[in-house]
């Protein structure tokens, strides 16, 4: 979620330092290292490393798993791209514009989620999408909130050309909407959630109007996952068992639910509303309704087309369909050149139940 010359300089810098003391592995056990990232669809990985569920699904196939929090969303995306890790925790668009786009054959192990309102616009004072025109608008800059506005100004008969984008860290976007000259923003929760506490300030659209389109995944290098199916069964497994725990009101549910909200820095409140506005794919049958359908292919080609509109495919490729994308249900672009894949065989096992 950066420009693209600060894309290209991150990847530069990891490919020539070396950002990790290395991990001695345990006695005869491949040791697998994911990195993820705050957000309310991948806490349950959190929450599945820390309470064993994890090392659990591990053991049974005799590998060792280990996830890292790398504050930085996109540098934890760039330190997978550099080798640094053989899966980590990312949205659909920047899987296929910095691993992909960057020659990493990746494969789309979990798709956990979609966007169902965790992304949105807010204004403040009177007015809709198209009470934008002539406005700047803050957000970050080349990411799925670039995306979103996009699609907000398509879907009301405009374009980028009728506002000006100023692009903000996400660190800074709350603290820019609470002044007088910053009156649009962009942004995903939880930053969305405590930025429309700022008086006057409403959402004018949000990622429930484009439901599937921002997905949230757990993407693990392919050929690692060819040579290590079992790393493939041991996450599926963990996954599902974690969704399995959170689900209801039980005891269970609701002190696993509580943990994962103190672990993003909220409460259990917090975090159900959160959740809220995430659809959660939370068995395998519908995961496997989803990634098998020609909707998932429709949805990467407008992922692809913004992204190449925007320059995030390189400057060499020759259009939106550079880099092809591997489905159940086909493949959109470059057939010889596939590397985004959405796979369902692990959870065609999970659904199965032989994992």
């Amino acid at each position: 979620m950066v420009t693209v010359v600060k894309r290209l300089l991150l990847l530069a810098t990891l490919c020539f330092t070396t950002l990790f003391s290395p991990i001695a592995p345990a006695a005869d056990k491949p040791v697998f290292k994911i990195c993820w990232s705050i957000y309310a669809g991948w806490m349950p990985w959190d929450y599945a490393q820390q309470t064993g569920i994890v090392k659990k699904w591990a053991d049974k196939y005799g590998i060792d798993i280990r996830f890292v929090q790398v504050n930085d969303y996109i540098e934890s995306v760039n330190q997978y791209t550099a080798g640094g890790f053989d899966g980590c925790t990312m949205t659909n668009m920047d899987a296929l514009t910095i691993p992909a786009v960057g020659g990493v054959d990746s494969t789309a192990l979990i798709v956990g989620d979609y966007s169902n309102g965790n992304d949105g616009i807010l204004l403040k004072g009177q007015g809709d999408i198209r009470s934008l025109k002539g406005r700047p608008i803050n957000l970050v800059e080349l990411s799925v909130s670039h995306y979103l506005l996009a699609r907000a100004l398509a879907k009301n008969g405009m374009s980028e050309k009728d506002i000006k984008v100023v692009n903000t860290a996400d660190a800074d976007l709350v603290a820019a909407f609470g002044t007088a000259d910053v009156n649009a923003i962009v942004t995903w929760n939880p930053l969305l959630a405590e930025a429309e506490k700022q008086p006057g300030s409403h959402e004018i659209f949000s990622s429930a109007q484009i439901p599937g389109e921002i997905l949230d995944l757990l993407v693990v290098n392919s050929a690692t996952l060819k040579k290590h199916p079992e790393l493939g069964k041991a996450l599926t497994g963990a996954w599902y068992e974690t969704l399995n725990t959170m689900h209801g009101d039980n005891p269970t549910a609701v002190a696993a639910r509580t943990m994962m909200g103190k672990s993003s820095g909220t409460d259990l409140a917090g975090f159900d509303a959160q959740l809220a506005d995430t659809y959660l794919f939370s068995n395998p049958k519908q995961t496997l309704d989803f990634v098998q359908s020609k909707a998932l292919l429709t949805t990467m080609q407008s992922v692809a087309e913004f992204s190449f509109k925007h320059g995030l495919l390189g400057n060499g490729a020759p259009g939106a369909d550079a880099v092809g994308i591997g489905a159940p249900a086909g493949v959109w672009g470059n057939t010889a050149n596939i590397k985004l894949r959405f796979s369902d065989e692990f959870v065609k096992l999970a659904a199965a139940g032989q994992l």
